[in-house]
């Protein structure tokens, strides 16, 4: 017996699989058979996926180069027993490394979920005995029993069916439950099309059946997803990877410049000892060290924000990755649409009517007014139904199938009560609904009503019910140019008709619906679009954000869904299908991804394939869903975002974000949030390089000249880490710009750091050296002592970064514009930074430590016109550039 998880079962007789599997469809196997059988294919479990370790996790948090050249800065300080200014750096790399720890330890658990899903309980014929069992004991070859509410334990091949209807919809993204059958079917048939399949963790809504168990574990179709999920590349965010190239370039920038410090001073006759010290202060000065710190904290409090919007993060990066995102691929059923079916129009006595509402709530206006044909229409869907609606929780629920759900909903908008209409027209009997008849009757004391696919009931018609209520000839051809229309529109579409009993009926068959029906009207129903989504769609679109739908329902429906949602733009339907695509090479699905808006009939690995096709081509990519189907391709994208409520555990454990919800809306809010982060962080940079790379050069001038250094390495530490926890943290808090979500979103290839901002960062970088530099020179050749003339050197940085920071509270306005206190914790740590400094200065203790002096109301008057000066000069050339 050879079974894999490839082999495909679909296109062979029952009777084929159970000789192939060594079954018996009437006793099933017997227990030493199925010892065996455990013994070769083990448990109907999932193999469970390695995850990383508590340790490994905590040790790639210092896995970055500028956390790297810290841990040496701190391990020199130390060697040299500056035992500050080794603890400082320390703290600043374990609070880093602690924070990164504490959010990536809700480690990624998808293979758990997955295994949730297939642990069940199913009902098994073993030896000619019908048992009860756990779901993990099954074996290929076991005969499984299925049932109303039953959960599909194991994939199976279906050897007998009743009117089995399954949902596969978070498997194959199909909103409606599918109708099952044992017959064979073509070799080549797709996944969502294979009907005579039950697949497990599918579940049933109607119906019996009796199937024959063609996989377990990591062989059926859940496994293969599973392993799907493994495949799936996790990729780096745009801001981790631009991060890690800034850090390298600013690694090998401050090493070089460290070695030509040292080469240049012992050049000049200096001892190596003085310019390792010197070289020591120079890395020291130019390294950020708030820099991850910053980095981390700014991405915390964007999480903290998005929370706010009913936006969980679950990884830190991904906060920022929304801002960088180009392609929103989003699945149908539940994300875009709200995976309730919603009668839409009603055709009733030759006249249209349309319902309004949302969902499963029986609230909504059905205009014009229904007409008598139209209520005797919505009361047939009332009573030939055997669903139910249930008010759950402040939520309205269907128990049964949603088609019929959603039968119950209309007549309700038009006044029609369940309870009531149940009780005026007592059933008597029933004819269910069978797929080779393709319709359903039920018979009540004063009428017989049918409900059916249209050309079935209407094959049955001789008159219709005319607008006032009574009887007509028949008007084939209006009806059906009416349920053409409706189905062009991709509405799901059942007939009604009706006709009296005979004197003291009791029974219904076949033969009683034969001829003579009266035609009563079309519904025609949808999963419509949640109105949220259509905005969202809209607003994305005024971002710069291409929107594409990724599902495996049907093109008709995915294409009348994407008309009203507004996907399709320059008014091209583009669209693909699953089948279509698998013959599309990897270079040739590169050039579709580009112009094509939606996807129909996908199956997983096919959305995985389009994902990274999209990747391919330097898209930053968020991948929405709920199915188990959308997993490995929310994994794959740069931001996966699952639905909170109605998503699968499965598809929430894959993402990186989990919308509370389920509101497609709330990605826009997300996309907003993650470009102010964004944001905040250039703020941060652009603000804190010009006191590094001023630190370093102001070191570089002294060696070169000869000079003394102006500022030591622990003034240099006290400067760097004080600025950047009450100064430069503070922009992690500067509200989000006006105007953010009507910018195109930024290419991928765009630097951290654009060329305007690098050459902002000269210009203070220099400024803050002729300051320094030229201050210090000055107090010296003026008599004062070399502590003070340092004092002044280090307040001149301070002081230079306090004004500059103001002019860093937006890239291009002026802070008069933003509100100068609309930012209160800046303002906070504007007057705590000048206390501190004030310290710095005069508090004897301090003036040991960091080897300060107090210093004269002259040299402040001097120290804070530089500060002004900087403050002016980059506010000129952002108004020169606004002004372009």
């Amino acid at each position: 017996m050879e079974i894999t998880p490839l082999k495909p079962w679909h296109h062979l007789p029952a009777a084929e699989v159970a000789a192939l599997l060594e079954s018996d469809p009437e006793r099933g196997l017997e227990q030493e058979e199925v010892e065996r059988r455990q013994e070769r294919f083990g448990l109907n479990q999932l193999t469970p996926k390695k995850g990383r370790g508590p340790l490994l996790r905590l040790l790639l948090q210092f896995h970055q180069p500028l956390i790297y050249l810290l841990l040496v800065s701190s391990a020199i300080t130390a060697a040299l027993r500056e035992w500050v200014d080794a603890s400082v750096i320390l703290g600043v790399v374990l609070v880093n490394a602690g924070i990164g720890f504490i959010q990536e330890s809700k480690a990624e658990s998808a293979i758990a979920a997955l295994a949730k899903i297939v642990a069940t309980h199913a009902r098994v014929l073993r030896g000619g005995k019908k048992i009860s069992m756990a779901s993990e004991q099954l074996v290929p070859g076991d005969v499984v029993l299925l049932a109303e509410g039953d959960k599909i334990p194991a994939d199976l091949r279906l050897l007998h069916c009743r009117e089995l209807r399954v949902n596969e919809s978070s498997l194959t993204g199909e909103s409606l439950p599918v109708t099952k059958h044992a017959t064979p079917l073509a070799q080549d048939t797709l996944l969502a099309d294979r009907a005579n399949m039950a697949y497990a963790g599918s579940l049933v809504t109607s119906g019996h059946a009796l199937g024959m168990v063609v996989a377990t574990s990591d062989a059926t179709e859940t496994g293969r997803i599973s392993r799907l999920m493994e495949e799936a590349d996790v990729f780096s965010t745009p801001l981790t990877r631009k991060i890690e190239w800034f850090s390298k370039i600013l690694l090998y920038t401050i090493l070089a410049l460290a070695a030509f410090t040292f080469v240049i001073g012992l050049a000049r006759g200096e001892s190596a000892f003085d310019m390792f010290m010197a070289a020591v202060a120079l890395s020291v000065g130019a390294i950020p060290e708030g820099l991850p710190a910053a980095v981390t904290i700014t991405l915390a409090i964007g999480v903290s924000r998005m929370a706010r919007r009913r936006a969980i993060i679950r990884k830190l990066p991904a906060v920022e990755t929304l801002g960088s995102t180009t392609v929103i691929c989003s699945d149908k059923t539940g994300t875009l649409t709200q995976n309730q079916m919603m009668v839409q129009h009603i055709f009733a006595g030759n006249q249209a009517f349309t319902a309004g509402g949302v969902g499963y709530a029986p609230h909504g206006e059905i205009t014009p007014a229904p007409s008598p044909a139209a209520l005797e229409c919505l009361l047939a869907g009332l009573l030939c139904n055997e669903a139910s609606l249930e008010h759950k929780g402040g939520v309205w629920h269907v128990s049964g199938d949603p088609t019929e759900g959603a039968l119950i909903v209309s007549a309700m908008k038009a006044g029609l009560e369940p309870e009531s209409g149940h009780a005026a027209h007592p059933r008597l009997d029933t004819v269910p609904f069978e797929s080779r008849h393709q319709y359903m009757a039920t018979l009540h004391a004063d009428c017989i009503y049918l409900k059916g696919a249209v050309e079935k009931v209407l094959e049955r018609c001789t008159a219709m019910l005319g607008p006032d209520g009574s009887a007509m000839p028949l008007d084939h051809d209006g009806i059906t140019l009416a349920s053409t229309l409706m189905a062009e529109q991709g509405l799901r579409i059942l007939a009604l008709a009706s006709k009296p009993p005979a004197r003291g009926q009791s029974e219904l068959n076949h033969g009683d619906l034969a001829a003579d029906m009266l035609f009563l009207g079309l519904q025609g129903m949808m999963d419509l679009p949640r109105p949220e989504a259509i905005r969202a769609v809209k607003a994305c679109h005024r971002a710069g954000i291409a929107v594409k739908m990724i599902t495996g329902d049907h093109a008709v429906t995915a294409t009348a869904i994407a008309r009203q949602i507004g996907l399709f733009r320059d008014n091209q339907d583009s669209i693909l299908t699953g089948r279509e695509l698998a013959l599309l090479d990897d270079a040739a699905l590169e050039q579709a991804v580009r112009h094509t808006h939606v996807f129909a009939r996908v199956e997983p690995e096919q959305k995985l394939r389009l994902v990274r096709a999209l990747q391919a081509n330097g898209e930053i990519v968020a991948m929405t869903g709920d199915g188990v189907n959308d997993a490995p391709a929310l994994k794959q994208a740069d931001i996966g975002v699952a639905m909170g409520i109605t998503g699968t555990e499965v598809a929430r454990e894959a993402a990186a974000m989990v919308l509370t919800d389920d509101n497609f809306a709330s990605i826009e809010a997300a996309v907003e949030e993650g470009r102010g982060v964004f944001d905040n962080l250039t703020k941060f940079i652009v603000w804190t390089l010009p006191t590094n790379f001023g630190e370093g050069l102001v070191i570089t001038a002294a060696i070169i000249g000869g000079v003394a250094l102006p500022i030591l390495p622990v003034q240099i530490l006290w400067i760097n880490m004080t600025t950047a926890v009450l100064l430069g943290l503070m922009l992690s808090f500067e509200p989000i710009e006006k105007g953010i979500m009507h910018r195109a979103p930024r290419t991928p290839t765009t630097p951290l750091l654009t060329p305007v901002l690098m050459g902002r960062i000269a210009i203070v970088s220099t400024l803050l050296l002729a300051g320094a530099f030229g201050l210090f020179m000055w107090e010296l050749e003026h008599g004062a002592s070399i502590e003070y003339a340092r004092t002044v050197a280090a307040n001149v940085f301070v002081c230079g970064e306090l004004f500059y920071l103001f002019n860093c509270r937006s890239m291009s306005e002026s802070m008069f514009k933003l509100g100068v206190f609309s930012n209160r914790w800046l303002v906070g740590g504007v007057a705590l930074m000048a206390a501190m400094q004030l310290l710095f200065t005069y508090l004897p203790a301090m003036n040991e430590w960091f080897r300060t002096a107090p210093i004269d109301i002259w040299s402040w008057g001097r120290i804070l016109g530089m500060s002004v000066i900087i403050y002016t000069i980059i506010g000129t050339e952002k108004w020169l550039r606004r002004t372009r």
